[in-house]
């Protein structure tokens, strides 16, 4: 058989849903509606944090780095899907493709790190309140945010170089909505054992690792919460830590169900509506979830009106 390098064609064809020609229409829709909350939303959060000086703290800070990031992830991925379920031509070039990897890795990386940088906040803000001011201070601040991106887009470099120096072959169909490491390797003609090993591994490292330190710093939360004798303190504090713990699991289980089982044809299917979770719901979600019930957010709103 003889063997091709897909680069050498200079694109990619991303087959996305067109499994289900039928939902195209529909998943159109949805998607633009949960991407233009997803602009809408994050941008609100980031220009209220950045005008109100009551909300310069720690919290927003890294609230305003999440939005930012939410508000890249999907600007990386949403608008060529959208522009491959609104017609027929479904390609992507080639350096597009490199783009769209590295980004979508660095950034959900990044986010992963973020995460727990901001459960640990959380952690200080309620178990250790009287050093939080000198624990939290805004050198430090700005020092945990430069290492979550510096770590995200470092780990993407490496990733994504081993992902696009297998040797790609034959067909050079992507199945799945974005090019993404498990379906970009399905295209090699090489053994790529070594490749799914060093993903599992990575994923490992920035998927469980966070998540189990996030549910720990979450656990001594909970455990100096139970202690408050104060009604109003703990309604506030589970308040604001139930909306984190909202974002982590909206975030971390679709992640979880994609990368840390064994590919088959079903679950490739199943994973294209997973990512979708998110990749387009949990960006969109995430101003609603910290913002709802947010009076510190409420209160800076009225007083940017005026009111």
């Amino acid at each position: 058989m003889m063997e091709k390098n897909v680069s050498s064609e200079g694109y990619f064809i991303l087959l996305g849903f067109s499994k289900w020609p039928h939902l195209e229409a529909a998943l159109f829709v949805v998607i633009l509606i949960f991407y233009l909350m997803t602009l809408i939303g994050n941008l609100f959060i980031i220009i209220l944090a950045r005008l109100d000086s009551r909300l310069h703290t720690p919290m927003y800070f890294f609230l305003s780095n999440l939005s930012f990031l939410d508000l890249c992830y999907t600007t990386s991925s949403i608008p060529q899907l959208l522009v491959n379920l609104w017609g027929p031509e479904k390609t992507i070039s080639y350096a597009s493709c490199m783009v769209q990897l590295y980004s979508c890795l660095a950034l959900g990386t990044t986010e992963r790190v973020l995460l727990v940088v901001m459960s640990y906040d959380r952690y200080v803000a309620v178990c250790r309140p009287l050093h939080y001011t000198v624990l939290m201070h805004p050198r430090l601040c700005h020092m945990l945010a430069l290492v979550c991106w510096i770590s995200g887009f470092t780990t993407s470099a490496l990733h994504s170089s081993f992902t696009f120096w297998v040797p790609l072959c034959g067909h050079h169909q992507v199945d799945n909505f974005f090019c993404e490491v498990l379906a970009l390797l399905q295209l090699s003609c090489v053994d790529i054992h070594a490749n799914e090993l060093t993903l599992m591994v990575m994923s490992s490292i920035f998927v469980v690792i966070p998540l189990i330190l996030i549910l720990s710093s979450y656990g001594a939360i909970t455990k100096a919460v139970l202690k408050m004798q104060s009604t109003t303190g703990l309604q506030k504090v589970f308040g604001t830590c139930g909306a984190h713990l909202m974002v982590v699991f909206l975030f971390f289980i679709p992640v979880m169900c994609i990368y840390l089982q064994p590919p088959t044809e079903n679950s490739q299917d199943q994973g294209k509506f997973i990512a979708l979770i998110y990749t387009v719901v949990t960006p969109s979600l995430n101003p609603l979830i910290y913002t709802l019930r947010n009076k510190d957010v409420r209160g800076a709103l009225r007083r940017l009106m005026g009111y």
